[in-house]
């Protein structure tokens, strides 16, 4: 697998593809399939405190043999846990599950009502001492973002919102590329299994001979937007990785655009509040 690159705005290289652990049970299931993932070729690890499997996900790291510096490790902070003294705590115990020195990319989880921006002053702070090589934020909209650019210092690098064909967020991918705000997919084949059962995917897919899957996250590439796939089958961990080998063309392209028709499945940023 040759994995391409991103560079965020402060420097910092990330890959394109990382390998999601949402809903991977600690720690014996979440140990394997990240050492499995690691192995075949990933080399970014996604995660949060609120999956709950932070411990098994850094014994897989220990035990894929690989060294700390070739793999870009991302958690996030709960949502209970927002404010400056209570997000650099929280820092802490990541840190202590995970057993690292340091990490890659730490995120919050959900903007929420209105704390976020002191929890951001915290993430800076913790950027600034070198604990973490690069901060963001998932599920963020613009005017979230507009508050932060306004109010902190330090602008995100990344925003991972919830994206696929169903649900491509123009107006919060605009803002994120025109501010150098890399944006992530979380659930970039959709919950449910409609990647799996679109007509228009599985006649690209016909085409050029790869799964629904390999198309959607190839299709998501071609955007610019940074894939988190998640499994705990390993074939289809191989699956979601075999993505560098192929392009789809303008029509491929144009026709999954044409698919989105708001079909968000989690909470709505504006509404998920505490």
């Amino acid at each position: 697998m040759s994995i391409v690159y991103y560079t965020l705005h402060n420097g910092v290289t990330i890959p394109s593809l990382g390998f999601g652990t949402y809903k991977l049970q600690d720690t014996e299931q979440a140990r394997d399939c990240v050492a499995y993932a690691l192995r075949a070729g990933y080399r970014s690890i996604d995660t949060a405190a609120l999956y709950k499997n932070e411990t098994g996900v850094g014994q897989g790291i220990r035990e894929s043999g690989l060294k700390r510096e070739d793999i870009f490790v991302t958690t996030k902070l709960p949502n209970d846990r927002h404010g400056y003294d209570e997000a650099l705590r929280t820092f802490d115990e990541s840190m202590a599950r995970l057993g690292l020195d340091y990490l890659d990319l730490y995120l919050i989880h959900w903007p929420g009502k209105d704390r976020y921006v002191e929890t951001w002053k915290a993430f800076e702070k913790l950027y600034r001492e070198g604990r973490v090589r690069a901060i963001g934020v998932s599920n963020f909209l613009p005017h979230h973002l507009e508050t932060l650019r306004q109010q902190t210092e330090i602008m995100p690098m990344v925003n991972q919102i919830e994206l696929h064909p169903y649900l491509w967020q123009r107006e919060a991918i605009d803002y994120c590329q025109g501010h150098g705000i890399l944006v992530e997919a979380w659930s970039p084949l959709m919950r449910g299994g409609a990647a799996f059962t679109e007509p228009t995917v599985s006649a690209i897919s016909q085409k050029h001979g790869r799964t629904n899957a390999q198309v959607i996250l190839r299709w998501e590439l071609q955007h610019g937007i940074r894939v988190i796939p998640k499994s705990a089958t390993p074939a289809r961990i191989l699956e979601n990785s075999d993505l560098f080998g192929f392009a789809l063309d303008q029509d491929d392209m144009a026709a999954i655009d044409a698919l989105e028709r708001d079909g968000r499945t989690g909470a709505h940023p504006d509404e998920f509040l505490f």
